[in-house]
Parts: C-alpha cells; sequence; structure tokens
C-alpha cells in the first residue's frame, strides 16, 4: 500500500466512525423516545401518530446523514472512486450498528429489563392457552437469551440495511464526468 491508500484508508475509517456514532446515536434516540412514548400517558392516536412521524425522521435523517458523510468523505479526498465511497458507507453501516446493538442489548439487559420482563409475561399469559408445554418451555429459554438475540438481530439488519443503503448511495459519490473522456478531433 502506497502513502495515498494510506491516507485514504485512514480517512475513510475516522469518516466512518464519525458516520456510525451519528447514526447509531439517532437509532438510539429513536429507541428510548419511542419507549418514554409508549409509558408516557397519552392518547394513543397521539402515541401512533408521534411515534410514526418519529419513525420517518429517523428513516430520512439516516439516509440524509449517510449520503453528508459519503460526500463530504469524496469531497475530502479527490482520487475516491465509487468503490472507495461504498467501504466508507460500509464501514459506517458497521459501526453504527455495532452502536445501535450494544445500546440495544443494555437496554433489554440492564437499562429496562423489568419493561421487556412484564412485555413477555403479558405475552405469555395471552398466549398460553395455545402452547403446550415443550413450546412454553422454549418460550422461557428464549426469554432468557432475548438480549442477545436482539444485539445480533439488530446487527445483522443494521449492517444490512446500511450496505444496502450505502451501495445505492455510492453509485452516484463521486459523481462522474460523463463527458471527461471525450475529447473533441481537432479540426
Amino acid at each position: 500500500m502506497n502513502m495515498e491508500q494510506n491516507t485514504i484508508q485512514r480517512n475513510m475509517w475516522n469518516t466512518a466512525g464519525k458516520a456510525g456514532l451519528v447514526l447509531g446515536g439517532i437509532s438510539t434516540a429513536y429507541l428510548f423516545i419511542t419507549q418514554w412514548l409508549g409509558h408516557a400517558e397519552l392518547p394513543g392516536f397521539v402515541t401512533v401518530i408521534l411515534t410514526g412521524a418519529l419513525w420517518i425522521a429517523k428513516f430520512g435523517g439516516c439516509i440524509w446523514f449517510m449520503m453528508y458523510f459519503m460526500k463530504s468523505f469524496a469531497a475530502e479526498n479527490p482520487e475516491a472512486d465509487n468503490s472507495r465511497t461504498f467501504r466508507l458507507g460500509m464501514a459506517a453501516a458497521l459501526l453504527s450498528a455495532l452502536v445501535y446493538s450494544a445500546f440495544s442489548f443494555a437496554n433489554i439487559a440492564f437499562i429496562s429489563p423489568e419493561l421487556f420482563t412484564e412485555q413477555m409475561d403479558m405475552l405469555m399469559q395471552q398466549m398460553a392457552p395455545m402452547m403446550d408445554s415443550n413450546t412454553a418451555a422454549q418460550m422461557d429459554k428464549t426469554m432468557q437469551n432475548l438480549p442477545q438475540l436482539t444485539f445480533f438481530s439488530n446487527l445483522i439488519y443494521c449492517f444490512i440495511f446500511g450496505t444496502i443503503l450505502s451501495f445505492a448511495l455510492s453509485r452516484s459519490i463521486p459523481s462522474k464526468d460523463p463527458f471527461a473522456d471525450y475529447k473533441p478531433e481537432d479540426q
């Protein structure tokens, strides 16, 4: 690897780290705000409208910030091509998925375990008439592993979503001049 490639690689990971913190922070904020809304004493339709508006803001904000960081990287590194921009997006997707998954794990395991236990107890009571003893035992086992299952499922889902988004955005970042190779004939 030459010096220029090392610089681009270092810049890519620095930008991906910042993007990962921002994108993971947005998703984590959405998680905690909607969790709070679920316990706030608001009318049901208000909660649904607020949750929907927040989801749209989170979704659009994540796309916008991913595009922003990819364009910033391309602007700061003129030698960066679409492939390197895609790799930046993948790195940002991985890091943001790690941030969000870690907070999600901490929420279930340490911050609000009673909330999830309460919800699962209600679910088990509703489902009890339809389950045999083996199914109930498997559900209990699954509940014991819920924090880990949540961590890995969020990690995989967020990384895949971010990778697909990065692929779509990187096709036009940096933008290409369609006439760059055109050389008019001397007349």
